[in-house]
């Protein structure tokens, strides 16, 4: 007799009011001064569009007591992020810096520390996609991509170090792309594993400080660049996901918050992914 039973719903992981944006602050940033460099965020379909990770971030560094530099090479978008912030009471500026330019990082890390009184946490929230494959990206283009993607917070942490406060926290951002060939694109999986290695480096040079550094994998994630990037791949971020669904920005904000809280004030040179473990199952 053939066995009809059906197969058991895939779960879905629902939200919670943390993964939604909508839980309170508990003061876990109070009197810290955060540089965001990232926080505005791309536009895809600005009528549908979802928050982006670094405007997540932001507001979440904000509510959570933070003073928060919302820097972006789109000035607009980051003082749309900063309106987000001071309309909850938040407090909040923008900085409009290209991170590929030094000149422009100096001057961004000078001006937010000024702004702020002083700085003591930054989130490394940039990077770009390639083309897929090797032959179709040219050695210029590149070399413009790693610009961004490692040169850029590289020289962050290089002029934002001297003028931190003892005892801060840096973040970078990478992606499960640098653990996995998932995305076929060799410029920026490669350009994101890089980040590991100056993450460590970082984080060596600033413990005789107390300075901290880590790094964290965002899986897949619904946001505009997300869906950019899975502009006519329709499952994407559906059944392969062990949780059956995409993260929220929320949800990588939230393990941006922890690194730079005083919950993982012994924690550095270390990596989370946050991804439903899809990198590893």
């Amino acid at each position: 007799m053939a066995d009809t039973e059906s197969k058991p719903e895939r779960y879905i992981r629902p939200p919670s009011v943390e993964s939604s944006g909508e839980a309170p602050g508990r003061g876990r940033l109070k009197g810290r001064r955060i540089l965001i460099v990232g926080g505005g965020q791309r536009v895809f379909d600005a009528a549908s569009d979802p928050i982006g990770n670094g405007r997540a971030m932001s507001i979440l560094c904000a509510r959570e007591g933070a003073k928060v530099a919302v820097a972006d090479l789109n000035r607009s978008s980051a003082e749309q992020t900063v309106k987000r912030i001071t309309d909850e009471g938040g407090d909040g500026l923008a900085i409009a810096a290209d991170v590929t330019s030094e000149a422009d990082v100096v001057r961004m890390i000078d001006e937010a520390r000024r702004a702020m009184g002083g700085l003591d946490g930054m989130v490394l929230n940039v990077g770009t996609f390639g083309k897929v494959g090797l032959d179709a990206v040219s050695p210029e283009e590149w070399n413009k991509i790693y610009d961004v993607n490692v040169r850029g917070p590289m020289l962050c942490c290089r002029a934002g170090l001297p003028k931190f406060d003892d005892g801060g926290a840096i973040v970078f951002i990478s992606s499960i792309a640098a653990l996995k060939a998932g995305s076929q694109m060799a410029v920026y999986d490669s350009s994101k594993a890089a980040l590991g290695g100056l993450m460590r480096n970082i984080a060596h040079l600033g413990a005789r400080r107390g300075i901290r550094a880590n790094l964290v994998y965002p899986g897949l994630v619904d946001t505009p660049k997300g869906r950019e990037a899975g502009a006519g791949r329709p499952s994407r971020g559906k059944s392969h996901i062990p949780f059956g669904r995409q993260a929220t920005a929320w949800e990588i904000a939230y393990a941006v918050l922890f690194f730079l809280s005083d919950e993982s004030v012994y924690v550095t040179a270390q990596t989370l992914a946050v991804d439903s473990g899809l990198s590893a199952m």
